[in-house]
């Protein structure tokens, strides 16, 4: 799917190059609705860390660096905005330059491990060296969602516009490539795991419908996969790297003007 959106687009533009001075402009706008696939947020200890009395677990046991780490993050349905500015550069192509924000709560996380091996059942003091038992499990600690993950994004997009005859209705498809801000705040039962930010790249394909008020002004709905790198995150709670996957299922509406 990657390949194909960056080979969409590439040819879009490709073709509408040379046409783009004398192009029709236009605006939109959309919102809509973003669907956060789950994250599996995998990465490793980035120094040897000694836990606390986990009471499953031994006090002041060594993990050493480069151990594994990781656990599931599901997330509650989203916001997404989007702003374009574009050039329909003959009757079927176009091409934008768009800015765009996704936010998605965090629901719930689930699955903690370290060195392959379960965490949940352990108190969640082997999470703070030194610390004596907390009275409270880290499946516990961490079921509790709290946190979100929202990002900005800069894309060029290309679209294929293709009439319905005798109708007011115009189907499309389209691909984009850009880089996207992703900050991530993971604080279940507000603990501070995760707070930290990293620009990635991402792409996206597009299809959809718009329908024409006048020749002017179309309004449009249509879906978006979207899905950047992992974001590579640090722990504020424990010494550990975490890699944070970011893909979302987007459904969209929104109204364009050209001029």
């Amino acid at each position: 799917m990657k390949r194909l959106a960056a080979t969409t687009t590439a040819a879009i533009l490709a073709a509408g190059l040379s046409a783009a001075a004398g192009a029709q402009q236009y605006v939109s706008g959309s919102a809509g609705f973003n669907f956060q696939t789950d994250s599996d947020n995998s990465g490793a200890f980035s120094r040897d860390f000694v836990t606390g009395d986990g009471v499953a677990v031994p006090p002041g046991t060594t993990l050493p660096e480069g151990t594994s780490v990781g656990w599931t993050t599901e997330f509650d349905t989203g916001l997404f905005l989007s702003a374009a500015y574009g050039w329909r550069l003959n009757d079927v192509f176009r091409v934008e330059g768009e800015i765009s924000y996704t936010s998605a709560d965090v629901d719930t996380h689930a699955g903690v491990t370290a060195g392959g091996n379960a965490l949940g059942a352990a108190d969640a003091a082997v999470l703070i060296t030194g610390s004596a038992p907390l009275g409270v499990t880290v499946g516990d600690l961490v079921a509790d969602g709290q946190g979100e993950v929202t990002t900005v994004g800069y894309a060029i997009n290309g679209y294929y516009d293709f009439d319905i005859q005798n109708t007011p209705f115009t189907a499309y498809i389209g691909g984009g490539l850009g880089v996207a801000e992703v900050e991530v705040d993971y604080s279940p039962s507000a603990t501070p795991i995760v707070s930290d930010k990293e620009m990635v790249g991402f792409y996206q394909i597009m299809a959809g419908g718009s329908y024409a008020l006048s020749d002017s002004t179309e309004l449009y709905a249509g879906y978006r996969w979207r899905q950047s790198a992992d974001a590579e995150t640090q722990s504020s709670l424990i010494p550990a790297d975490l890699d944070v996957e970011n893909a979302s299922h987007i459904l969209e509406a929104g109204v364009r003007y050209s001029f």
